[in-house]
């Protein structure tokens, strides 16, 4: 096993002195070397209480190599911060030199704020470690978001307690976020215009043909004499199939483009909806519905109502429940939507396929509804207790100007 002795301190050099300057510098930059490339175990550091053996478990040559090679940031940290070891590819995070890194306070990377979440994440950091996400602040000003996995090592030598660091730069992982999120925004979009122009279509031509057939319908129930009773009375059958035809396309067009959400506000559509909900499933909905001085922006008010749609049919078509309660409410900069149904919950569903499909299908349409507009969205669901859905809103500037209805 290699030592290399080191002084904590030296007395200043005598003026004149210049080469012995040099020589206790080319020491300290050799012992640095040595230690960074793994050819020592142990450093002894002299200082007024006495010798003390720093034992550099991790220091061996293949596992150095191995740190160095990592595409994340490797630290070793003592209580109070100090950075005892880093590995290059922090230092190119952080964009510093490895030897100003090294040796110095890690605190210097974090905002004040950071500071104090980084103290508490080492006070509860167990065996099994714990992470968190913060911004570090570069050499060049610059901030790169980062994830910091801490865990405790063994003291080897330490009187203080130390700290493993791993350091994964979040900066790809946050611009491919907000690629996704613009493609889901344009996913929107595309989807929304494509449903008003079939909604479109379904008023302006399927509608219009079916009353047309129905009104020809009626005429000939009217033109056949009372002697043909049978045929008759299949021919007012008819005419009441398509009069239930065209209210059934009257109302997919109405969902696909819902117009009255512009000229009413966002509290009478969502009442509407529940309403028509309950009386074609026979499923209960009791709907609480806070009175909006201010309208919620377009965006928003549309994401709610497609999100209610979404839910309501997944417990029409999964949850076998008997009531619904639905609540709709403004507080501390939000708008919160909750949906409970009192249905079976995603676990205790019969069949694999039909669990898979409620929970994940239905969330995933309507969890892109929330992040359009920078919400999010929050599910609970337990055998007995049924499902509750939850979407917060952040409001942000509300337009003025646009009034709720009553």
């Amino acid at each position: 096993m290699k030592t290399i002795r080191h002084k904590k301190s030296l007395p200043p050099a005598p003026a004149g002195e210049t080469a012995g300057l040099h020589a206790r510098l080319a020491e300290a930059e050799g012992t640095l070397r040595a230690i960074r490339t793994g050819e020592v175990d142990t450093v002894m550091v002299a200082g007024k209480e006495g010798s003390q053996v720093f034992t550099l478990d991790g220091a061996e040559h293949a596992y150095r190599v191995l740190i160095e090679s990592m595409n994340e940031g490797a630290l070793m940290l003592m209580a109070d911060k100090t950075i005892l070891f880093a590995n290059q590819c922090f230092a190119n995070m952080v964009k510093c030199p490895l030897e100003q890194v090294t040796g110095s306070s890690f605190r210097r990377f974090l905002s004040a704020a950071d500071q104090a979440t980084l103290k508490s994440l080492l006070k509860r950091s167990d065996q099994f470690g714990a992470k968190t996400e913060m911004l570090l602040h570069a050499s060049d000003a610059t901030q790169v978001p980062a994830r910091l996995s801490v865990r405790p090592l063994a003291r080897n030598g330490f009187k203080s307690a130390t700290f493993g660091l791993v350091v994964t730069d979040m900066t790809e992982a946050r611009r491919n976020e907000e690629m996704l999120r613009a493609l889901t925004h344009r996913v929107v979009q595309t989807q929304e215009a494509e449903r008003g122009r079939v909604a479109l279509d379904l008023h302006d031509h399927i509608t219009q043909l079916l009353c047309a057939v129905l009104v020809r319908s009626q005429t000939l129930a009217d033109q056949l004499p009372a002697s043909e009773g049978p045929l008759k009375r299949e021919a007012l059958k008819l005419r009441e199939l398509l009069g239930q035809t065209a209210d059934e396309v009257e109302r997919i067009s109405r969902n696909l483009r819902p117009g009255a959400l512009e000229q009413l506000g966002l509290d009478i559509v969502l009442r509407d909806t529940s309403v028509e909900f309950a009386k074609r499933t026979g499923v209960a909905v009791n709907l609480t519905c806070v009175s909006l001085t201010v309208r919620l922006p377009g965006d928003i008010e549309l994401a709610l109502y497609r999100i209610l749609q979404e839910a309501l049919q997944n417990v029409a078509a999964h949850a076998h429940a008997r009531h619904v309660q639905v609540s709709l409410r403004k507080q501390d900069g939000f708008v919160q939507l909750v949906i409970h149904d009192d249905g079976i919950s995603f676990r205790s569903e019969p069949h694999p396929a039909s669990q898979k499909k409620r929970g994940r299908l239905g969330l995933i349409s309507m969890r892109e509804r929330a992040a359009y507009v920078g919400g999010s969205l929050s599910v609970k669901s337990a055998p007995g207790k049924g499902t509750t859905i939850t979407v917060q809103i952040p409001l942000g500037k509300i337009r003025a100007g646009r009034k709720s209805s009553s």
